[in-house]
């Protein structure tokens, strides 16, 4: 298996050398150069297989025989045992075709523990391989950083530097992310946004030359491997009702698109997908650009829901390759001119899109509504990033008779802001974090400023 650049400059790489690297040399996001497929009967043999099986059945193929089989499958059972729910993701009925897939029993509550446990062993497994130390650079606008930070902890052969937006995060998410001791964990408060966080780490990736020879890896998703280990659930949740012998269709809450593309890839592989509704919050990118075809930054707005706080959509850019036909260039002109000004996709690109893809905003006056609604509705309590998903599935599902699924992307105690805005009294924290907010906490405040970043980075790791 290799992997090509979606700016089509950068060499094809192996499974091993794409995590190891993150993004590519030209500045693009790598993808599989080829899409593994699942048959008909492939699928259909996954049903009443554990999640860990149906981990290993998926994303084997993608690793090319990188990891042997052993070793691999001990790696996805690990992962997956930090999980407190034996389904990993368990599917609730909400009414008579509309299902929640639970994304949030993993350790840090939200779906990225998927992704970040298991990646967390895979570069340990090849930097010990290797005999390399390596350091971990990442933004976090709440969610990534205390499931890298958990994914990675007792990792022998990383460092672990957290980028946060300064008071920009839940106090939850940044305790999460703090409140972890170990010598190889850095959290960094950013005076600064969210896309100021994201862009110094792209700097520092472009420029490594800060960690003098040390090597710098990425956890966010524009790494392989995060991709990967999510198109899993989207296999695993269809299964569960009825695929391959019906379709199903998703609503994701959506900023970054690393989750939306994970199960575009799994309708690659031949899961049946009617529609994905992808979900957003007043920061619309994706929305304006496949309503009304408008490709272009706005101001970011602060939500209720801080984990879509993004301006600009990272993961896009791998859609946008396959929309525009693999053609690497016309990428790269396309994201040339979006940071200049205000553009549109092509016509056919455009098309190609909407074909599989709608998309539903919602701001905060709404998602409260919703929240209070789907409680009253099911009894369920939705975190304001799985309420979008939750009325974006109601409003923009092409038909009723095809089940659809919302990701519920994060446990509603992640939140509790919100919740009590809604009208509710506050959400208690699971058992193992209910002293959480008594924990001692350990971090750094510095500058939107490049250089004292790198700098931090470089005279802290080990």
């Amino acid at each position: 298996m290799r992997y090509i650049s979606t700016r089509g400059q950068a060499p094809a790489l192996s499974f091993e050398d794409v995590v190891l690297t993150g993004m590519a040399s030209d500045g693009g996001l790598y993808v599989p150069e080829t899409i593994p497929q699942l048959s008909h009967d492939d699928l259909a043999a996954m049903a009443g297989f554990s999640y860990a099986e149906i981990a290993f059945q998926v994303m084997q193929p993608f690793v090319g025989g990188e990891i042997d089989d052993d070793t691999f499958r001990e790696i996805v059972r690990e992962a997956y045992a930090t999980f407190n729910h034996d389904a990993v993701v368990p599917l609730k009925q909400l009414d008579a075709n509309h299902f929640l897939l639970e994304q949030f029993h993993g350790p840090t509550l939200a779906f990225k523990d998927v992704a970040l446990q298991l990646l967390g062993r895979i570069l340990d497994h090849f930097l010990k391989k290797r005999g390399e130390r390596a350091v971990i650079m990442g933004a976090t606008s709440g969610d990534t950083g205390s499931a890298a930070i958990e994914g990675c902890r007792h990792c022998d052969n990383l460092d672990i530097f957290i980028l946060h937006p300064h008071n920009r995060v839940s106090e939850v998410q940044r305790r999460q992310m703090t409140s972890v001791l170990a010598n190889n964990v850095f959290n960094v408060a950013i005076e600064g946004n969210f896309d100021d966080a994201q862009a110094m780490v792209k700097a520092s990736f472009a420029d490594q030359g800060f960690l003098n020879g040390t090597r710098l890896v990425a956890v966010n998703s524009i790494n392989w491997a995060r991709i990967m280990a999510q198109i899993v659930y989207y296999v695993a949740s269809a299964v569960a009702l009825g695929a391959p012998h019906r379709q199903v269709s998703f609503s994701v809450p959506s900023a970054n698109f690393g989750n939306v593309f994970a199960g575009y890839m799994a309708h690659q592989m031949g899961l049946p997908v009617k529609q994905f509704i992808i979900a957003t919050n007043t920061n619309d990118i994706l929305h304006r650009t496949l309503a009304a075809n408008d490709f272009s930054k706005k101001e970011l707005a602060a939500t209720l829901a801080p984990s879509m706080d993004i301006v600009v959509s990272s993961n896009f850019e791998r859609l946008l390759f396959d929309a525009y036909g693999r053609d690497g260039k016309a990428v790269a002109d396309l994201l040339e001119r979006f940071q200049k000004e205000p553009t549109a996709l092509a016509d056919a690109p455009l098309a190609k899109l909407r074909e599989l893809f709608s998309s539903h905003s919602v701001n905060d006056t709404t998602i409260l509504e919703v929240i209070r609604e789907a409680h009253h509705r099911t009894g369920e309590l939705l975190d304001p990033h799985t309420a979008t998903g939750y009325r974006a599935a109601e409003r923009a599902r092409a038909d009723q008779s095809t089940p659809v699924i919302t990701l519920a992307t994060a446990h509603p105690a992640k939140f509790a802001e919100a919740v009590v805005k809604a009208g509710f009294p506050g959400v208690p924290l699971p058992p193992h974090m209910e002293d959480l907010l008594e924990r001692e906490e350990r971090y750094t405040v510095l500058p939107a400023d490049l250089a004292a970043v790198q700098r931090f980075v470089a005279e802290n790791r080990r």
